[in-house]
């Protein structure tokens, strides 16, 4: 009966990982706290939905924050592991308008710092472990949803502005024209991409760092 009883209770945690990693992070609670912009702070299982500009905190009922509201919040990824910083910053996403929107800080320094936004887009390119789906290292394994897959926008912060990356080769240098060489040969040195999340935040911390 007990092995029966621990066979049941691997198997329950196993169909739970494997729902869990078949699972967006914007669809999955975490455990992680909201800052609000009275500077109260909130702790308990947050979901967010950058779509809308919205986080949900759970704690003895679920409480929805807009971004207007929100200075920051973050989790903790326990799916691809390590804690996720949001910040709440005025950006014009839709129309000429300024209003507050969530940027996930990737990385950032004195001179410039890394912003992303993730959505998730349709994938009708095939998925496998070295197809589209593939996550970043940094999160661990492969972000497995049939016919979906999780992409990102990137926007630099830079001399007070943030500005909306194309994700375009020809036009990351833009933002390090500075140093542009320095920088091309530390990408070619590393085989470092131009489009992708983890590459994007070594080649901006290499920058911050030489500045």
């Amino acid at each position: 009966m007990k092995k029966i009883l621990i066979f049941l209770f691997f198997m329950s945690f196993l169909l739970t990982q494997s729902w869990a990693q078949n699972k967006f992070p914007s669809q999955i609670w975490h455990k992680g706290k909201v800052v609000a912009t009275d500077g109260q702070i909130y702790s308990g299982l947050i979901m967010y939905d950058l779509e809308n500009n919205i986080v949900q905190l759970q704690r003895e009922s679920v409480e929805t924050f807009g971004a207007s509201n929100v200075s920051q919040f973050e989790i903790f990824d326990e799916i691809y592991g390590g804690i996720r910083t949001f910040y709440s910053l005025p950006y014009a996403l839709a129309t000429d308008y300024q209003t507050p929107v969530f940027f996930e800080v990737l990385t950032q320094g004195d001179e410039v710092a890394l912003l992303c936004r993730e959505y998730v887009a349709t994938d009708n390119r095939g998925m496998g472990m070295n197809g589209p789906m593939m996550m970043n290292p940094m999160w661990g394994g492969p972000m497995m949803g049939m016919g979906y897959r999780l992409a990102f926008n990137y926007f630099f912060f830079k001399d007070g502005e943030i500005q909306k990356y194309s994700q375009k080769k020809k036009d990351l240098m833009v933002f390090f024209d500075d140093r542009e060489d320095e920088v091309k040969l530390y990408m070619r040195k590393n085989r470092l991409s131009h489009d992708k999340r983890g590459d994007l935040l070594r080649i901006t911390a290499y920058y911050n760092q030489i500045k």
